[in-house]
C-alpha cells in the first residue's frame, strides 16, 4: 500500500531541498519513491505545484504512477473539491486542501511525497532525514512511526 506525506516548510526552498533528498534516497535504493510535489505559496498567497516524479519516471512523456498522476489528482481536488477514493484513502480530501491553503504561509512549501514498498531500514532513512526541519501535515503512517519521522525532522543534525 502506498504512504503519502505531506510536510510543510516556512521556507519556499526547504520542501525542495527535502526532495532532492528523498530522490538521493532513491538512487540509492534506500527508499522507493514513486511520485512527489513540491507546492510553494508565493508572497500574494497564490500556491505553485511543480510535479518531480521520481529518478525512474520523470523523464518519461507520461507520468505514470498513483491514479495517474499525484500531481493531476492534487490539482483536480483542489479545483473542483472531488475527491477520489484512492486520493481520500491516503488523506487528500476538499477539507485537507483547504487547511493546507491556510496552513502553509506565503513564502512557505510543502512536500507531497508517495512513496511504494515500505523500506527495510527505517532507521537509515530517518538519520538521512534528521535536521530537516518541516511539520508533517498528513501520512498514512501510524502514530508512532509519525512521531519517530517528526522527532527526526525536528533533531539537531551531527
Amino acid at each position: 500500500m502506498p504512504n503519502l506525506f505531506v510536510i510543510g516548510f516556512d521556507e519556499p526552498h526547504k520542501a525542495e531541498e527535502l526532495c532532492l533528498k528523498l530522490q538521493e534516497l532513491q538512487g540509492k535504493y534506500v527508499l522507493d519513491v514513486r511520485e512527489m510535489v513540491v507546492a510553494v505559496k508565493d508572497e500574494q498567497g497564490k500556491v505553485k505545484l511543480h510535479y518531480k516524479g521520481s529518478p525512474l519516471t520523470a523523464n518519461r512523456a507520461v507520468f505514470p504512477g498513483f491514479c495517474g498522476s499525484l500531481t493531476a489528482l492534487i490539482f483536480l481536488n483542489a479545483t473542483t473539491g472531488a475527491a477520489g477514493g484512492a486520493l481520500a484513502a491516503v488523506g487528500i480530501t476538499p477539507r485537507f486542501m483547504k487547511e493546507l491553503a491556510g496552513t502553509l504561509i506565503p513564502g512557505g512549501s510543502a512536500l507531497f511525497a508517495l512513496t511504494g514498498v515500505p523500506s527495510p531500514d527505517r532507521e537509515s532513512v530517518l538519520k538521512e532525514l534528521t535536521g530537516f526541519g518541516g511539520k508533517i501535515l498528513s501520512t498514512s503512517l501510524s502514530h508512532s512511526d509519525e512521531a519517530k519521522l517528526q522527532a527526526a525532522l525536528e533533531a539537531a543534525s551531527s
